[in-house]
């Protein structure tokens, strides 16, 4: 019997948006950039209570640095805030003790 693991502080990402196109857009663009496990889900899927209904582009990679990480996991988590405001959403990473970013 297997078990699943709950993911690791920094290897999950979640980038809300209100239109479903730029959402897809948005995860087809990680994908193509390497991201494994990029999907769209409806917002209340993702993070309920975040808000008003959207769509999330949920990013799930075990190779993404751990939160503890330093430097990397920082400018990762800059490069998914900054996509997020350009589309008027808010980004969160589960795990991380800071709140979402609006």
């Amino acid at each position: 019997m297997t078990t699943t693991q709950p993911p690791r502080p920094g290897s999950e990402h979640l980038v809300a948006m209100q239109d479903r196109a730029e959402a897809e857009a948005v995860a087809e663009d990680l994908g193509e950039e390497g991201f494994r496990q990029v999907r769209v889900v409806p917002e209340g899927q993702s993070q309920p209570g975040q808000g008003e209904s959207g769509w999330v582009v949920h990013v799930s990679d075990t190779r993404l640095p751990d939160a503890a990480g330093g430097g990397a996991y920082e400018g990762l988590r800059e490069r998914f805030t900054d996509l997020a405001r350009e589309h008027d959403g808010w980004y969160d990473e589960p795990g991380d003790p800071r709140p979402a970013t609006h």
